[in-house]
């Protein structure tokens, strides 16, 4: 026989007086046991908690982290639509030295020269050329002076009162690059 079954059968033997004690026993050993079951419990809803908080904190930093990167790629993609849009600002800025010396040859020439007729369609293929890229050319004259438009570059009294703040002269045109200043307007201004 076990030593269990040796202990089994002592407690069968017990007197009904003996009898009352292993039933304290066994009233302490569920009051042990009942404890035991609720600290574990506890152990086990505040390790759930905890798990909780945990997942709540790491969803959170995932949800930071992609509004971050997200933020980023919209960045990035209309960073790389204005180059796109603008890359050529520098090389079109270097031309319109160009275009103001063409329109300056053609006022200066007569009517009367077939060469005059040859430098306008060579002017012209070339506006055509800009305005396809995005050149527009800024409307100054007999317009209100705005300085973020504008550069006065003098100021002549006004013969009128309604010419006051006006632009009279434009002294060299000025340009817009997709729908952006590329150059100022130098004007004359009434005051």
């Amino acid at each position: 026989m076990s030593q269990e079954e040796k202990e089994k059968e002592q407690e069968q033997n017990i007197a009904p007086e003996t009898n009352e004690e292993p039933k304290v026993d066994s009233e302490h050993a569920k009051h042990e046991r009942k404890r035991r079951h609720e600290r574990h419990h506890d152990e086990s809803v505040q390790k759930v908690q905890e798990m909780g908080e945990k997942l709540a904190e790491m969803n959170d930093k995932y949800v930071r982290l992609y509004s971050e990167y997200e933020n980023y790629r919209k960045r990035t993609n209309l960073e790389k639509a204005d180059l796109i849009m603008n890359g050529g600002k520098e090389m079109i800025k270097a031309v319109l030295p160009v275009v103001d010396d063409m329109e300056r040859a053609l006022q200066a020439m007569d009517d009367s020269e077939g060469a005059k007729e040859g430098i306008t369609l060579i002017y012209n293929k070339l506006m055509t050329i800009l305005s396809q890229k995005g050149l527009k050319p800024i409307e100054a004259k007999g317009q209100k002076f705005d300085e973020n438009l504008h550069e006065a570059v003098t100021q002549f009294p006004a013969t009128e009162e309604s010419q006051k703040g006006c632009v009279v002269d434009v002294v060299e045109k000025g340009y817009y690059l997709n729908e952006k200043v590329l150059r100022y307007a130098k004007v004359v201004v009434a005051i």
